[in-house]
């Protein structure tokens, strides 16, 4: 499972036996900086349990991952210095990354966050990296994980707007691929409601593109961002690499409310319909491993512990579960198959169909009301179900002449009920 690679479609991810691989994240930002490794093989094995298939972990943390040491009192580099890399502390990274790889997962590796790269914007940084620095850490990375299960996401919340900054970005890619021989797949986080394919999507190190559609508002339309991507040329997968997180208040103020379990899944069934590759969950909890003793950031407000039994989380796996019972590498974005109903704001539905017809999805956010073209489904006969997003369970509609159109109505409506429709060619 060392490595990934791109699908013949430009689409997709596959494992290295060519099979298809759906990208399941999870943000776990200060993993390798907050937590001991009791802690790590905890959240580890809850995620794994859960059917989460990559872990996002950032090597020199957010919040003054360069002065305040993990949870075994080292600091990441000495002096802060890129080319003096603390031993010690990557040797707890070593142990988490081989502790993710014995359950089955990858891990996303952030290098550093992108508030040590500039321009810093906010954040507690120092900006420690230019080009030269930043090839060698880069090496070091390379050469210390090439034989793990790694995929490496440059970036780090921030823009990469400058020539100068694309260039450290450029020399530490470098330097991962002379570390690992090219052996892992590269991707760039980026700010919120952005994509890297803004300013990086022509750059050869980037194999795949990366978007944060971010907290800023419920029912945002992530899927214009990865429609925006998936017009684009060369042909490069994308996925949405930090949704609305569970348990985050609203535009960052809990006067506007908090997120909860409905609006991560929609936004990640949104996403993955409008033909991304995967979706990355995230917990506003989580991400910091907030504990007693640790300054809530943004008005984080649950323990980590008790958060990580948080429904959203747990409901990820029907997603990937519905995508997996179907060859998806087929799937693609196809509105063409709703006639009526297709719903804007709260109400927009998402529709994705195998290029052979020989399946389609289609997501109903608030359950309501929509005509499809059978037509657009293989064979004569579809069979159709309703597929629970909240758990996975299945309501049959029936058999159905695969000819002209059909009205189909959710067993619910209204918010928090939503629901896909599968229809399976006969």
């Amino acid at each position: 499972m060392k490595s990934l690679r791109v699908s013949g479609s430009g689409r997709y991810l596959l494992r290295p036996d060519g099979t298809p691989f759906f990208y399941l994240g999870d943000t776990a930002w200060e993993l390798f900086h907050r937590l001991t490794r009791e802690e790590a093989d905890f959240y580890l094995e809850q995620r794994a349990l859960l059917g989460f298939t990559v872990i996002q972990a950032v090597a020199l943390a957010e919040f003054d991952g360069l002065r305040a040491p993990n949870a075994y009192g080292h600091l990441p580099l000495d002096n802060g210095d890129p080319t003096k890399p603390n031993i010690y502390y990557f040797t707890h990274v070593d142990y988490i990354v081989e502790k993710a790889e014995s359950l089955g997962l990858f891990v996303g590796m952030l290098p550093t966050w992108g508030d040590k790269v500039g321009p810093k914007l906010w954040g507690a940084g120092p900006e420690v990296f230019n080009t030269g620095n930043a090839r060698v850490y880069g090496r070091f990375l390379g050469e210390r994980y090439r034989d793990r299960p790694i995929i490496w996401i440059l970036g780090g919340d921030r823009p990469a707007e400058t020539a100068e900054v694309r260039a450290i970005w450029r020399a530490m890619a470098v330097g991962l691929k002379q570390g690992d021989g090219g052996r892992h797949l590269m991707t760039y986080h980026p700010v919120g409601w952005r994509s890297s394919s803004e300013w990086l999507h022509g750059e050869e190190w980037l194999d795949f593109n990366m978007i944060q559609s971010g907290h800023g508002a419920k029912d945002s339309p992530n899927y214009d961002l990865v429609a925006r991507d998936y017009a684009l040329t060369p042909t490069k997968p994308t996925l949405d690499g930090e949704i609305r997180y569970e348990d985050h208040p609203v535009n960052f103020d809990p006067k506007n409310g908090w997120f909860d379990e409905y609006d991560v899944r929609q936004a990640a069934w949104w996403g993955v319909l409008a033909g991304s590759c995967g979706v990355t969950y995230g917990c506003h909890d989580i991400w910091q491993f907030l504990d007693e003793g640790r300054q809530p950031v943004t008005s984080a407000r649950t323990p980590w512990r008790e958060a990580i039994e948080f429904p959203g989380a747990a409901q990820m796996r029907h997603l990937r579960g519905l995508y997996e019972s179907r060859p998806f590498l087929k799937a693609a974005p196809d509105q063409s198959v709703i006639v009526d109903g297709q719903g804007e704001g709260m109400d927009h539905v998402q529709a994705a169909r195998a290029s052979d017809g020989s399946f389609v999805f289609v997501y109903v956010p608030t359950g309501k009301p929509i005509t499809l073209d059978l037509t657009k489904v293989a064979g004569e006969r579809a069979i159709a179900n309703w597929h629970n997003p909240r758990d996975g369970s299945l309501s049959h509609v029936g058999m159905l002449l695969a000819q002209g159109t059909f009205r189909f109505t959710p067993p619910g409506s209204g918010r928090g009920n939503d629901w896909v429709l599968v229809v399976d060619g006969a």
